[in-house]
This record gives C-alpha cells, structure tokens and sequence, in this order.
C-alpha cells in the first residue's frame, strides 16, 4: 500500500487518539483529531505530530468550520447515553446532540467509510431499538452498516474488553469484521512484567529487560520510560491489598474487610495468567497482580496495547482517564487493516 495514496482520517471525540493510533499504525493519514478535553488533545497532539487538533464542543460546531474539504473515514465514539426510548421508538433528548454531530459530520463529508465506537449494551438498549436508530440514520445518508461487539483480547490485546462498533461503507456491501488474530491471548504478566514496583523519572532508561514478545513488540524502538509513577497508597490499604491473591478479588478477604468497599469489582487483582479484565478510569478497585498498588498509567497504556513510544500528557488523574476511555490501539489496527479491503477498490 505505501505506492498508493494514504487513505485520510477525521477523529470525532478522540480523546488521546486510541483508535487514530490504531489507524495510523494501519497505514491511513490522521488529519484532525476534535475534542473537548484539553489534557487529551495535547497527548493526541503530541503523539500524532503530523495531525492537527482542534479543541471544541462538537454538539455545537459545524463541519464547514474545520478547515477540511474531504475526508475518506470518520472514526470517532460520541457519548450515547441520552438515547432515551418510548415504547418501539427512540425519543428526542438533547443530550443525544452528541451523537447526531456525528452523523452531520458523516452527511456533510460523505466519507467513503466511517466507524463508530461504543459500549456494548447501545446493541440492546430498549430491546434492539437504538441500535436500529442508528442504523437507519446511517442508511438514510446512503451507507450500508454493520455492526457488532468484539472482544480486544481476540486482537493482541492483553484485555478482556468489549466494545461495540458501527461500520458503514458508502454504496457498498456490508463490512465483514476481522476474524480473531490468535487463539492465545497475551497474559497480564506477559504485558507489564518488565516494569518495576518503583517509581521512575520520565525518561529514564529501562530498568529490566522484556521478558515476552509481547514487551518487546510494545517497546517500540523506545529506550526510555514514561508515565511510570507509583500510586500512594495508605498503609491500610496496602495491608488488605496484600491479603488478596494473583487473580483473586474481595472474596478472598476475611470477613471484617469483604464490605471495607461498596462495590462488586473491589479489591480485585489482575490474573498475572491472563488477560486483564477491563481496566478503568482510574476509580482504584484494580490492583497489580503481584505488587500492591494500582498499576501505573503506563502499566494500564500496556494493557490497552498503547506503545511506551506513546506518552501521556496532564495530571496523573486525567492519564487514567486518557488510557480509561480509549479505544485499543491494537483492536483498531485490526479493524482499520479490515477497512482497506472496502477503500482501495
């Protein structure tokens, strides 16, 4: 493909630039990354040098403002949680201009594909309703659209998480997701067992050497470290970590500590012998698999399948947030690599 012009993209809600990422690895050229988070946009900034950003509520901005004529495919996840539904149908709520800012961006620039990201209950809210609300919106602009739910850990990722995504392609038959890549799925200790139980200045070498393929590959080239800072933790904390096996969660407590957290996920450990489970916004429930602390943000971009090329920007705080809400570098890869097969025909 490297004769063949490269394929252009617009990131809707990008946040740090996950899925851009995963696209740009593919071989495609980021145009524009559009969000209203300023710590993210200058991680996507600073990631993806030859991309601009554009910091602005997409609820209220129009296409033609973005200084960009065309666009061959639109990816972005618009927050979806105002579908509000009545019976067999989806009502107005205006907490839905969000996603309908996506679907005017994708009238006003007829990219030839788009993809869209999202949790995976939007396929059964109200019993399949918005799921064909979507759809239609799509159809009516000239798209065929499929969807569906995939798992990240099906792609390289070294995560058990769901996401689901809408893919259309103008005038075309329907996408065909990508087949699972392997059948053995890279293992939490296989991700981050080379990154140390200390804290470690920005730019520092390596202190210990990959252990896995998995480590190396996510190396990058890279020969300094970042984003690996230790989370504080109170003693107590510490010591009830410490009572919690590899793999184990609040169950394994004795009695007087299983309610110290109100919550089903607390106290859980990552399973150093397999994937991670979906990893957070930095809500502290998740705990190393062998250390007891949380992982470090760049312990977490690991499990995403971000490169340690690819550094974090912001607070501590937002860094979570940043790798939280992204979408697998790894899983868009695999999708935007599927993509091709529709644009260059």
């Amino acid at each position: 493909m490297s004769s063949i012009k490269k394929k252009t993209v617009l990131d809707l809600f990008s946040g740090c630039g996950g899925m851009s990422l995963g696209f740009e690895q593919a071989g495609y050229e980021i145009k524009l990354g559009i969000d209203s988070w300023n710590d993210a946009l200058l991680t996507f900034k600073n990631n993806h040098k030859d991309s601009n950003t554009l910091e602005n509520d997409l609820s209220s901005l129009e296409p033609s403002e973005i200084g960009i004529n065309s666009i061959d495919v639109i990816i972005g996840g618009p927050p979806c949680q105002g579908f509000s539904i009545a019976g067999k149908r989806v009502i107005e709520d205006e907490r839905n201009d969000l996603y309908k800012s996506f679907v005017k961006f994708v009238d006003y620039f007829k990219p030839k594909a788009f993809v869209m990201e999202n949790v995976p209950n939007i396929l059964s809210m109200g019993k399949g309703v918005v799921k064909s609300k979507i759809i239609n919106d799509f159809i009516d602009l000239g798209y065929n659209v499929n969807c569906q739910v995939l798992m990240s850990s099906n792609y390289g990722v070294p995560q058990n998480r769901k996401r689901a995504f809408f893919v259309g392609i103008k005038n075309h038959n329907n996408f065909e997701f990508p087949k699972h890549i392997d059948k053995r799925k890279i293992t939490s200790r296989e991700a981050i067992s080379d990154l140390p139980d200390c804290s470690i200045i920005d730019g520092s070498r390596y202190p210990l050497p990959s252990t896995s393929n998995y480590q190396k590959k996510i190396k990058n080239g890279s020969k300094y470290l970042f984003n690996h800072q230790l989370t504080e933790h109170q003693e107590k904390t510490v010591k009830i970590i410490s009572l919690v096996p590899d793999g184990g969660n609040y169950k394994d407590l004795p009695e007087h500590l299983k309610e110290t957290r109100k919550v089903n996920i607390a106290w859980t450990r990552l399973n150093s012998q397999k994937p991670s489970f979906t990893i957070d916004t930095g809500h502290r429930h998740h705990f190393h698999y062998k250390f007891n602390r949380v992982p470090t943000v760049r312990e977490s971009a690991r499990i995403q399948s971000f490169p340690d090329n690819f550094i974090f920007f912001g607070s501590k705080t937002s860094q979570y947030r940043q790798v939280g809400n992204a979408v697998p570098p790894l899983l868009a890869k695999s999708l935007a690599n599927k993509l091709k097969e529709y644009l260059y025909v």
